[in-house]
């Protein structure tokens, strides 16, 4: 099946933002068994969390700052910038992940939702979505 690119816009250095309701889109009239999200960014991930009370995405934003220290002396410089540690926190996180759909609908828990992570911004992002068969 065909991927469907989704644009996501930050405003904060590190943000996650809750992509849940574009996946469901993406897939939604498709005969998908999964949807793959993929984030094609070195400087960003996908995640899949609580979505039900925003202070958690708040709280993974605080421990990726914390995690990975901006001054730490990194050698990659972009643009007179270091921005590894955004580098080393989208590792963490990842670039996709995969999510069943049943019925029609994605097969998430009950408090789970998809999270596009940015750990480079402010930034104007893409995320595809490629229903599986």
């Amino acid at each position: 099946q065909q991927s469907g690119e989704h644009q996501v816009v930050a405003k904060r250095r590190t943000q996650l933002l809750e992509i849940t309701r574009e996946v469901q889109e993406a897939v939604d009239g498709t005969d998908a068994a999964a949807a793959l999200v993929f984030v094609p960014h070195t400087t960003a991930g996908v995640t899949i969390n609580e979505h039900a009370d925003p202070a958690v995405a708040r709280d993974f934003e605080r421990a990726l700052e914390r995690l990975v220290g901006e001054g730490w002396g990194w050698e990659h410089i972009e643009a007179g910038e270091e921005n590894a540690p955004a580098h080393i926190r989208a590792a963490l996180m990842g670039p996709q992940v995969v999510v069943p759909v049943e019925g029609g609908r994605l097969a998430l828990g009950t408090w789970q939702g998809i999270f596009f992570c940015e750990l480079d911004g402010p930034r104007d992002r893409t995320v595809l979505v490629t229903p599986l068969s």
